[in-house]
């Protein structure tokens, strides 16, 4: 069974930054696209996570970039318009 990975988020100027919580990832899969972003990995015991988040506003998928770490798979999400604040991360304003 699958289920979404604990996500943290971070705004910022330029950058939007999704932390998604995984220890001892594997077979990561970042799928940054231009209102939309998909997350899936499997963890240590073999248990897949999956998270699909249509994003608040539109971003730079080609300026965008995923990186690993033993904790987490932090993605560097290039917003569109600069300097605009995101109140949320997803389009729909749900947790």
């Amino acid at each position: 069974s699958r289920q979404a990975a604990k996500t943290l988020w971070y705004d910022r100027p330029r950058y939007v930054f999704v932390e998604f919580c995984v220890e001892d990832s594997r077979d990561v899969e970042v799928l940054i696209e231009d209102q939309r972003l998909v997350f899936r990995c499997k963890n240590a015991d073999g248990v897949e996570f999956y998270n699909e988040i249509e994003l608040y506003d539109r971003v730079n998928s080609k300026d965008s970039q995923d990186k690993r770490s033993d904790r987490s798979i932090t993605c560097f999400v290039r917003k569109w318009k600069e300097k605009v604040a995101w109140p949320r991360i997803t389009k729909e304003n749900i947790k």
